[in-house]
């Protein structure tokens, strides 16, 4: 194995991975979906409705329990599930989260191109990302 594949597979050891169909009930239950693909992938392909946009660069200062620049809907018992292309750089962040006291937080198995293929909704790309 690689060091990523490594990587990945220790972070995603720690996470309850959530299906497409799972996530939207998730969604719907409350739970906060973050995307974090680039501009260009969401303004293509289009983005999950009730999505937040926050780029991955300013991700864990935006959900960070602790963080004064948290988003204001993010609490330490938030349930988060990032979502970027196809699982892999989510999985990552997610468990940033989860090592920066967001114990909900997990991701979208399969990425928002899983979401797509389930023939969940979309809504047209291109929303700006949380400054």
């Amino acid at each position: 194995m690689s060091a990523i594949e490594d990587l990945l597979t220790a972070a995603r050891s720690g996470l309850d991975r959530a299906e497409p169909e799972q996530a939207q009930r998730l969604h719907r239950d409350g739970a906060l979906i973050v995307d974090i693909r680039p501009h260009a992938n969401r303004l293509e392909e289009g983005e999950i409705p009730g999505s937040v946009v926050v780029e991955r660069i300013h991700l864990e200062w935006r959900l960070a329990p602790d963080s004064e620049w948290r988003l204001p809907e993010v609490k330490p018992d938030s349930t988060v599930i990032v979502v970027c292309n196809e699982g892999y750089s989510s999985s990552l962040a997610a468990a940033d989260l989860r090592r920066l006291g967001l114990p909900g937080a997990t991701d979208l198995e399969g990425g928002f191109r899983a979401w797509r293929s389930a023939g969940l909704p979309i809504r047209e790309g291109g929303t700006p990302a949380v400054p």
